[in-house]
């Protein structure tokens, strides 16, 4: 039998840690709650469900706990959130939560990507996002819902800003590129230490599934392997060097072709830049339908000049 979700706290102040007993933290992430005094801080209405999605306010240990009212036609304001993530395991993950505003019917209105980072073994941490995005004409109310939650180990998150890892290596992932089934996401790794690093070949690539654990049946290939003629991915690799400052890009490529067998939606990749390097855990969201198949290209020097 389905146990049912907790109901909803009926309000929220912004910015400030909803629990009180032990465990619980602030949000660090940018956008998130920030300490101060709470004195004169607007507060929040609890959410409301979307009808038939009773379970869009709390997934994967992620709650929404209050929304302010949703912008109006021609309003610039954008709507904030409440929110709660819960860490249940035993050791520190780094969170990135995909928060939509949906119209009644359960239309998208927007998509917002907020990271939580660092929320400690067993610890609470309460933040706030803003999800910027107008009501559309003759819209009379809109809700918000928790689309997607991710999370990494903390010790394997990208280092996007901030401090260079302990490695000097800051390996990150764009947005990606899709067209006609064929997906296209680069990687990028920046020197961001003191000394030279050595690239000779191609990043080491590990597949993972929701629950962070190896893929069976997925080949990772050298170049293009068969999967679409992209310019670059058949080259071949160029050993380099690489100075404090400088970066290297490399691209995964993949098929959502789906014919006999079970889809393969493998969201994490771990990737090293040699043996027994400091992995990095990024979120392509491989959807490699029944292809089997993820072709990687060889580490190129980035051109400072563009």
């Amino acid at each position: 039998m389905r146990t049912a979700l907790p109901r909803v706290l009926p309000a929220v102040i912004v910015g400030v840690a909803l629990l009180t007993a032990c465990g619980s933290q602030r949000a660090g992430a940018p956008g998130g709650s920030a300490p101060g005094d709470d004195a004169g801080r607007p507060r929040m209405p609890p959410p409301q469900e979307l009808p038939g999605d009773p379970e869009g306010l709390e997934k994967d240990g992620v709650r929404i706990t209050g929304m302010s009212e949703a912008p109006r036609s021609g309003d610039p304001a954008p709507a904030t959130v409440g929110f709660e993530v819960s860490n249940g395991q035993g050791e520190s993950f780094t969170y990135t939560v995909t928060f939509s505003l949906v119209s009644q019917s359960g239309a998208v209105l927007s998509n917002t990507d907020h990271t939580v980072p660092s929320v400690g073994a067993g610890r609470t941490v309460a933040g706030t996002v803003s999800l910027d995005a107008m009501r559309p004409d003759g819209l009379d109310s809109a809700h918000v819902r928790i689309a997607k939650v991710r999370r990494v180990p903390t010790e394997e998150a990208p280092a996007e800003t901030g401090a260079c890892p302990s490695s000097g290596m800051r390996i990150t992932a764009d947005d990606g590129d899709a067209a006609m089934g064929l997906r296209v996401v680069g990687l990028r790794l920046e020197n961001c230490g003191t000394g030279g690093f050595r690239l000779d070949g191609y990043p080491l690539l590990e597949v993972l599934d929701e629950d962070r654990t190896p893929v069976s049946g997925v080949t990772v290939v050298r170049g293009s392997g068969g999967i679409a003629t992209v310019t670059g991915f058949d080259d071949p690799p160029q050993p380099m060097t690489l100075k404090p400052g400088e970066t290297a890009s490399t691209a995964l490529m993949w098929r959502n072709t789906t014919e006999a067998g079970t889809p393969v939606n493998a969201p994490y990749v771990r990737v090293r830049t040699e043996p027994g390097s400091r992995p990095v855990m990024l979120t392509p969201e491989l959807d490699l339908g029944t292809t089997g198949k993820l072709g990687v290209r060889p580490w190129k020097k980035d051109d400072p000049s563009g």
